[in-house]
């Protein structure tokens, strides 16, 4: 590739080294620290994934005990953080995505020296307590404050509703936090990365991050396909539903991806893990879980008929709603949640930036306007 040649949006522009997560989008391939995506997400907790990125091992039982115990510690956010939370759950106009974003801004003020590694678990275990306290605000209660001796996801949920879950809505939950945990440098990474490459702090680099998660064409998509599937659900009929979807021009959310062109090694873990909770939990609904199968399979055919070649999968945000919709996360919250996972892998990149660091900082190539002479404002027309 010469040095002016132009790759618009960075497509297959390699631009850092990392040991966090492999990508084979033509596979259909995810390693996440070097595991197989299938084998650590519905086995691993998450903190042993959180300290693997860290660490590039798993934790001994004495480590996870203490990195448990350290994570747990850190829940709490300061009051001007949580009234911070708490205006942007009163305002209507301000969604979960901004309340995480000003929060996690907010979390400066709960350290009293700039340490990349101290602000990194920092931001892991605060971002919970975050959308957690926006949303207990937003639908008219108080924020519940985190329990100590609950896991990172048993927490979350606890906040969320302020009843223990369930075994199975924690496994369920689990699985989902660490099958997305990192990604490769997708927008909002490589925003974090950018950000840590300029020696900044790490909550800057993180509430860049949210930034990025918030656009919809990074971290959207799930919101919708849950309204998808319920309308299916309602109708029965989801080949009839999703052709007029189709012949109206609409997209199918939760189908297609940037980087793979068979089905995202995410949704099948998702998919799997679904399954399972729907069958395990006593409040699932198993004919909800059958419709999600039913709309799969029909939108992929659909979908091979209306757009032959395009090779539009199923992909993460397709089983993300039908996993995170069963376990009690609320719509509103779909990308939220995300970023409570994918904090993970943004705090890892930015310390492994640091490890051997250099200025990210591509080019432009220019095609505005040369040789113009200025001009007396008396003179311009």
């Amino acid at each position: 590739m010469g040095t002016d040649e132009l790759r618009e949006g960075l497509e297959n522009v390699v631009v850092a080294e990392t040991r966090l997560s492999r990508i084979d989008g033509e596979a259909g391939e995810l390693l996440i620290g070097g595991y197989p995506l299938e084998e650590l997400a519905p086995n691993a907790t998450f903190e042993e994934t959180a300290f693997l990125l860290r660490n590039d091992r798993l934790p001994t039982a004495d480590e996870l005990d203490e990195f448990r115990e350290r994570l747990a510690s850190l829940r709490s956010i300061p009051d001007a953080a949580l009234d911070a939370v708490r205006a942007a759950a009163e305002d209507e106009s301000e969604s979960a995505m901004d309340a995480l974003r000003i929060g996690a801004a907010s979390l400066s003020l709960a350290r009293d020296d700039e340490d990349p590694e101290a602000d990194s678990l920092l931001l892991v275990a605060a971002f919970p307590t975050i959308v957690a306290a926006y949303w207990r605000v937003r639908s008219g209660g108080e924020p519940v404050d985190p329990r100590p001796d609950l896991s990172h996801a048993a927490n979350y949920l606890y906040m969320l509703t302020g009843e223990e879950p369930s075994e199975a809505e924690v496994r369920g939950l689990e699985t989902y936090l660490n099958a997305v945990v990192d990604h490769g440098l997708n927008a909002s990474t490589f925003t974090a990365r950018t950000i840590a490459s300029t020696e900044s702090d790490l909550v800057s680099a993180i509430t860049g991050a949210v930034g990025a998660l918030k656009g919809p064409l990074h971290g959207g998509a799930p919101g919708p396909v849950l309204e998808t599937l319920l309308d299916v659900h309602e109708s029965g009929d989801a080949e009839s539903y999703l052709r007029q979807q189709l012949d109206a021009g609409e997209r199918l959310m939760g189908f297609g991806h940037r980087v793979y062109r068979v089905r995202d090694p995410r949704a099948a873990v998702l998919s799997d893990a679904a399954e399972r909770f729907y069958a395990a939990d006593s409040s699932g609904d198993e004919a909800f879980f059958e419709t999600a199968l039913e709309t799969e399979e029909a939108a992929v055919d659909l979908l091979a008929e209306y757009k032959p070649g395009r090779d539009l999968e199923t992909n993460v945000e397709f089983y993300t709603a039908v996993l995170l919709h069963g376990v009690g996360v609320p719509r509103e919250l779909f990308s939220a949640t995300f970023g409570v996972a994918r904090v993970g892998g943004w705090t890892a990149h930015c310390l492994e930036q640091l490890e051997d660091n250099r200025l990210i900082r591509p080019r432009s190539s220019y095609v505005g306007a040369t040789g113009r002479e200025w001009t007396p404002i008396e003179a311009r027309e």
